[in-house]
């Protein structure tokens, strides 16, 4: 998709954190043309060009969740909202975080990003699905996986507490990493 963009027309960005990578989602709006571009990380998803109605939706997928901008009028201004999975931006991170655990580790020099969905059992090793392995241990359950060349494990055992409900933690070479909450910029 091509055609050139005026500058001043970027009105909304988002960092979008999720299993696969952080994403970045820009919205440029031309008040006057109606003019509508969606890019994910840098690249274009979708353009419109010369819209009459200048309020609505514009509906895309970032990695393999579908959202949509929302371009509201307010007074003689308009608002922008992001929505993934049909949910606000703020409800989706809320839902994110409590069914995610991500680590942030730093192996051998290199910063790792690991993220584990909860309801599926699925890890992410630096944005990629990793092929894992769980079994049963004394405490509660292993799921292994590699982390490039090393052996990695997500250690689940019980908090003892029914409102805190499970812990999570992350070995590498017998060094243990406490999940971290990625505050995305909304």
């Amino acid at each position: 998709m091509s055609s050139a963009s005026v500058p001043g027309d970027l009105v909304a960005t988002w960092d979008l954190h999720l299993p696969d990578g952080i994403h970045t989602v820009k919205f440029e709006h031309g008040t006057t043309s109606g003019k509508r571009v969606v890019s994910v990380d840098d690249k274009e998803v979708l353009r419109k060009n010369w819209m009459f109605k200048l309020v609505g939706r514009e509906s895309f997928v970032v990695g393999s969740r579908a959202a949509e901008v929302r371009i509201i009028s307010r007074g003689l201004g308009f608002e922008y909202e992001l929505c993934v999975d049909g949910k606000s931006i703020s409800k989706f991170v809320e839902t994110h975080n409590r069914n995610t655990r991500t680590w942030l580790p730093i192996i051998g020099g290199q910063p790792h990003r690991i993220v584990l969905e909860i309801d599926k059992m699925e890890v992410y090793a630096d944005g990629k699905i990793a092929s894992t392995f769980g079994e049963f241990a004394e405490e509660g359950t292993e799921t292994r996986f590699m982390l490039g060349s090393q052996s990695a494990i997500i250690k689940t055992v019980s908090s003892g507490n029914k409102k805190k409900g499970l812990l999570y933690t992350l070995v590498v070479n017998g060094e243990e990493f406490q999940p971290v909450v990625e505050i995305p910029a909304v």
